[in-house]
């Protein structure tokens, strides 16, 4: 059966689509009669039933409703990758009676790393046989300059040899003196970018190998080179990619708008939809303190006395209503 006009993704919404959900923002409703032949608004949670009106659908704001997205196109990345491991451990008691002593076959698109120094040489030996691209997505806060000094040599063989480094902080290292030291040092065709949220760990090398972690420590991770889950991957990176802020070899100043920046943007997002603060600041790569602050300054540029009062004075603000360059 070939696919609908409507069976896309989020990353691929149609041109009828894309001018709906334009004008339900711009007039603040459209009919539902109107979305009848655009389905994808609604299962993308883009549009939504007025609570007075279920005639009328509500926009929901392209802040709020983009980190939706992206979380739920990482977790069917990380889904398609459990499954794998869950099939490749099902099957090993098969295989084993199918060899019936004979040597035991292994599968190269999936490795399991156990343990921090076989992961580090892992890494280590794939970006020093790469000579095209390599890939990162570093979530958390500021890098130790130790660290950054150690991987400085192995990244500028990767420059001298013509590959191009594209990597992915989070906003707390905007300010980090370690990370701008290290990439002007870089000789090459490096560049950094950071956003608010970003995925969990991840390197790729030269688009055929890459690492993710397998648990929550990171004790154990995944070495995968299995050309799918690679270009998935990668797809997965570049959306990252495109919206986010330079900070080298071009820094951009993050804009704020009447007084708000976009972290706080963000931080507003987050408390719209629940999050406590310590949950927040372990998203955004921050410690609570600093997060509290954050939200400190939010309540006192629009005007609110308590917690209820701010998520109220944000969704009235409309300050979740612009688009998310963060």
């Amino acid at each position: 059966m070939n696919p609908g006009p409507h069976d896309h993704g989020p990353d691929e919404l149609c041109d009828a689509g894309s001018e709906l959900y334009a004008r339900a923002l711009r007039e603040g409703h459209v009919p539902r009669e109107d979305t009848e032949l655009l389905p994808c608004l609604v299962r993308f949670g883009l549009l939504h039933p007025a609570p007075e009106n279920p005639g009328r659908l509500l926009p929901t704001p392209p802040a709020l409703a983009l980190p939706r997205l992206r979380a739920a196109i990482q977790e069917h990345v990380a889904a398609e990758v459990r499954r794998e491991v869950r099939l490749a451990e099902q099957f090993e008691p098969l295989l084993a009676i199918a060899r019936d002593g004979r040597p035991p076959v292994t599968d190269p698109s999936v490795t399991v790393l156990n343990g921090f120094p076989r992961i580090r040489q892992a890494v280590t030996d794939a970006l020093n046989a790469s000579s095209q691209e390599s890939l990162a997505i570093q979530p958390g806060g500021a890098r130790l300059a130790r660290d950054l000094a150690q991987s400085h040599p192995i990244a500028q063989g990767l420059l001298s040899r013509g590959g191009r480094m594209r990597t992915l902080y989070q906003h707390t290292n905007r300010h980090s003196l370690p990370v701008l030291a290290y990439y002007e040092q870089l000789q090459g065709d490096a560049e950094v970018r950071t956003l608010d949220e970003v995925t969990e760990r991840l390197f790729i090398f030269d688009r055929t190998v890459a690492f993710i972690p397998a648990n929550k420590d990171r004790s154990k991770a995944l070495e995968l080179r299995h050309p799918v889950l690679i270009d998935y991957l990668v797809s997965i990176f570049e959306r990252l990619w495109r919206p986010a802020t330079p900070l080298f070899p071009q820094p951009a100043r993050l804009p704020a708008d009447n007084g708000i920046t976009n972290r706080q943007r963000t931080i507003g997002v987050l408390l719209v939809e629940g999050h406590t603060d310590t949950e927040i600041a372990e998203r955004l790569g921050m410690n609570v303190r600093t997060a509290r602050a954050h939200i400190a300054r939010l309540a006192a540029t629009l005007g609110s006395h308590s917690r209820a009062q701010l998520g109220y004075l944000i969704g009235k603000s409309g300050v979740l209503n612009r688009d998310d360059h963060a």
